[in-house]
């Protein structure tokens, strides 16, 4: 089961949280159709995307993370909302690698304007280029490791990560005690894999923390899309236009890229949806 803890450590100074996406991941490999590098970039970027969802406050919130690269060949997005519904896909060049771009995260908390972020990455390294956002945009010393480990038939053995965010006054001795646990977690998905997220909380924080003042979520690969949404987008183009799109390509086709599905509407389709 896909699996967030979320608590504070080193004299409540210190934001931890431990993910376990291998479930989340594994249906993106397999929605996706995906394998090697593509299938370990989106998914680390979609369980950074879990960790930021998790981290909205409003019941309205959401966020998206895109990647593009330099010369604008390729591209990968997730985005997730305050429910822990998470979803991606990746385009182009970024199937196989990622050398330098923009980084670009949207975060809409429900209350004002969203907050845009982004800054340039060098690799397709998501621990690094998280870390970069984190300090450049946002100001907050983050540390930030995540990673896929995948099987030789292509699946996902392993996936998730740890992040640890200091907070407002958090001392030099604790900011030095964060480092340092950080440096257990060089190989993120071995160490989930070994210990599973619970096992992460157990045998490296345990004594540093309250145990009441854990918080335990489940993240999801789930879409929010659906027919009546893509109604909603085609209705305002027209039943003419639409009725004349059916007339030149026999239907209506709307691609969702997020859970790889198609959404068709011939003639009689459009003629009750302009009907009802």
């Amino acid at each position: 089961m896909n699996t967030i803890f979320k608590a504070l450590v080193y004299d409540k100074q210190v934001s931890l949280t431990v993910l376990d996406t291998t479930d989340l991941v594994n249906k993106a490999i397999k929605i996706h159709n995906l394998s090697g590098r593509s299938a370990q970039l989106l998914g680390e970027l979609l369980t950074v995307c879990a960790y930021m969802s998790a981290c909205l406050k409003s019941e309205r919130g959401a966020v998206s993370i895109t990647v593009k690269s330099a010369d604008n060949s390729g591209s990968a997005s997730v985005s997730g909302d305050v429910d822990l519904h998470i979803r991606g896909y990746v385009d182009g060049s970024c199937k196989h690698t990622l050398k330098g771009g923009v980084l670009t995260v949207i975060k809409d908390d429900g209350f004002f304007r969203p907050f845009v972020g982004a800054c340039e990455i060098e690799s397709d390294d998501v621990s690094r280029m998280m870390m970069d956002y984190f300090h450049q945009s946002e100001q907050i010393p983050t540390a930030v490791s995540v990673g896929v480990k995948l099987n030789d038939d292509g699946t996902c053995a392993a996936a998730g990560g740890v992040v640890m965010q200091l907070l407002p006054g958090t001392t030099e001795a604790n900011t030095d005690r964060a480092e340092e646990r950080m440096q257990a977690f060089t190989h993120p998905a071995a160490v989930i894999q070994k210990y599973g997220a619970e096992g992460v909380i157990r045998n490296f924080f345990e004594g540093d923390m309250e145990q009441k003042g854990l918080y335990l979520a489940h993240p999801d690969y789930i879409c929010n899309c659906s027919r009546s949404k893509i109604e909603g987008v085609i209705i305002p183009l027209g039943k003419q236009e639409l009725l004349n799109i059916c007339e030149e390509q026999g239907k209506v086709s709307v691609h969702c890229h997020y859970c790889n599905t198609d959404y068709t509407f011939d003639k009689d389709d459009i003629e009750r949806l302009f009907n009802k």
